[in-house]
């Protein structure tokens, strides 16, 4: 973490004139990497992509996430430390790439190869492309995997801010200040949604206390690709990353929230399609937690069930390094290691049929020999018929070992970890209903809400022209519960052509929009009541601000409902001696949820 800070740095070093902090992209084990060096240097970052990537480990749902039982199946995590011992300190990246293989045999051991065979004439290079980079395995060290192991995935202490830094320093998730971004899948059986999305719930009550902790969190749901295809596909490289790339600056500018990103395909009938960059509009619409529950996840009794699990690890973990370690590390040579690395599946399954192995030396001139006389049969061969079927067979009888395996898993886990006595074997409650892995509160957190909302109610009738658009364009646009990404290109094109108000900067505009937003959430009729004294006397720079308002908010269509109600009202703010009275019966705070901001106002 402290090489990636020093990184970092360099980069914001080498680019002074840079509008805002360096965007950072996770992929996988990367993104909760990347979040705990931003909850302890968050002045190094700008917003957060975080792809695949687990943060809440325990979470999931019971028949499609088995993997994470593997922990409590294997008696936790000395087996990390046994592997670590037998490689003389190293971890092999080589087991984590066959458990990931494991978890679809029918892919892994006949539709891949049944995929490159079948269609040798065009497969031969992506697969070669592909398994080259898929067998660069990467080792660790026995102390880093450990960690990992322990207070990650068996331990599930991120979330809840049970981790220290080698300094003593508690990593909070909550202290990280740039947007977040979660895209995941629902295809993906390594990091499926709930554990990328499931820190959200163990660190916050309700959406106001995402907003009093200043975060913005943009999650995205894929329906089906999988763990791999999110950082390799290019379908998805070419809809979602794309569009996350391209929208970085709008993301940056959102209000604090939570929101979820929705993309419509661009088409003859979009509006304003200018304004439109890539072949897909982005829409952020506001969520509240009640979205991400409804994605499924654990309830009490399977937190029980995996905090036994952390327990058992610790105990197993302790004895194996009091019994068992000093006599496998004093067997485990490192021409040993070095034998065992060389000879593992993951390895040996290509260097047998290389030219390392003398055997395989009639191998090429065979090879040359089928290519000069290859003669591909005609699409109604009956024995291609024959042979389709019988590969549908094979995947099918594997998925069926694959159901059964997993069955089998889930109920052993279930019934074993589940079992009262177990569980108080291993000092977990078994009468506990709470979560067991819940961020703690902070006293000093809620006195410094408590002064900014003060601060910020003071700063109501304080401003110019900007507060007043910036203020009148969230207000009118808050019904509508979502951010276009035409609104922002609009604001973009408008900034650089407008002169009744002086440009700012990214971050610049982002803290004033941050600062109308939250006084609009603490007191919404007050903050309308004080637009007209924010307003210049000059009519004919009122006349072009609400122009300049009205051409925002139409970027992405007509105004109806609340919206245009709002619309009406603010328009006669703008007009000579207007004045602002909030219009009756709508409601600024999203409803469902506590208003942890308005409680302490």
């Amino acid at each position: 973490a402290r090489a990636e800070a020093v990184f970092l740095q360099r980069v914001i070093e080498l680019h002074p004139d840079a509008d805002g902090k360096p965007c950072v992209v996770g992929n996988c084990q990367a993104g909760w990497a990347v979040m705990m060096l931003a909850s302890i240097a968050p002045e190094l970052f700008g917003p957060i992509i975080i792809a695949g990537s687990p943060l809440s480990y325990w979470t999931g749902q019971r028949g499609l996430n088995p993997m994470r039982y593997t922990g409590g199946l294997l008696g936790g995590s000395w087996l990390t430390a046994f592997t670590s011992d037998i490689g003389n300190g190293v971890f092999d990246g080589a087991w984590l790439v066959q458990n990931f293989e494991n978890l679809n045999p029918a892919n892994t051991f006949w539709k891949k190869p049944y995929n490159l065979h079948s269609k040798i004439d065009t497969e031969a290079a992506n697969y070669l492309e592909f398994e080259r980079w898929w067998g660069g395995h990467v080792n660790l060290t026995a102390a880093e995997m450990q960690f990992i192991v322990d207070e990650l995935f068996v331990g599930n202490k991120l979330a809840a801010g049970q981790i220290k830094s080698s300094n003593g320093m508690a990593i909070d998730l909550r202290n990280i200040r740039s947007p977040i971004v979660v895209f995941c899948s629902k295809g993906d059986n390594i990091t499926p949604p709930q554990q990328a999305l499931g820190w959200i719930l163990d660190l916050y009550d309700d959406v106001d206390e995402i907003r009093a902790y200043g975060q913005t969190i943009v999650y995205s749901v894929h329906e089906s690709v999988g763990h791999l295809g999110i950082f390799v596909s290019g379908g998805v490289a070419r809809k979602e990353h794309g569009e996350f790339a391209s929208n970085i600056d709008l993301i940056d500018v959102l209000p604090p929230g939570l929101y979820e990103a929705k993309f419509e395909a661009r088409s003859v009938d979009t509006t304003n399609p200018e304004l439109v960059q890539g072949e897909w509009v982005m829409r952020c619409e506001e969520r509240t937690l009640d979205d991400i529950r409804a994605l499924g996840g654990n309830d009490a009794a399977d937190n029980r069930r995996f905090a036994t699990v952390a327990r058992m690890s610790e105990v197993n973990l302790a004895l194996y390094k009091t019994f068992a370690q000093p006599f496998v590390r004093a067997l485990a040579t490192a021409p040993l290691a070095e034998w065992l690395h060389r000879l593992h599946p993951m390895r040996l399954q290509y260097e047998l049929v290389s030219d390392l192995n003398p055997f395989m030396a009639m191998l090429s001139p065979m090879a040359g020999w089928v290519r000069e006389h290859r003669k591909p049969v005609t699409a109604d061969n009956p024995f291609l018929a024959l042979q389709e079927n019988f590969s549908r067979q094979v995947v099918a009888a594997l998925d069926a070992y694959r159901d059964l395996r997993d069955g089998l898993s889930e109920a052993t886990f279930l019934t074993v970890y589940g079992s009262p006595t177990v569980q108080a074997w291993f000092g977990v409650d078994p009468a506990s209903t709470q979560g067991l892995r819940k961020a703690g509160k902070s006293a000093l957190h809620r006195q410094l809400v408590e002064r900014r909302i003060a601060e910020l109610k003071a700063r109501i009738p304080i401003g110019g022209l900007r507060e007043a658009v910036i203020r009148a364009l969230l207000y009118i646009g808050l019904p509508r519960a979502s951010v276009d990404e035409r609104n922002f290109e609009a604001i973009r094109r408008i900034r650089e052509t407008q002169d009744i108000m002086p440009a700012l900067s990214l971050s610049e505009f982002k803290a004033l929009v941050r600062e109308q937003f939250f006084m609009l959430l603490i007191e919404p009729e007050a903050a309308v009541v004080a637009l007209p004294s924010l307003l210049p006397d000059d009519l004919e720079v009122r006349g072009k601000a609400l122009a300049l308002i009205r051409q925002v908010l139409a970027a992405r269509g007509g105004l109806s409902g609340d919206a245009e109600t709002r619309m009406q009202e603010i328009a006669r703010v703008f007009a000579p001696g207007g004045e602002a009275v909030p219009a009756p019966g709508i409601a600024i705070v999203p409803s469902g949820e506590g208003s942890a901001l308005r409680e302490a106002s």
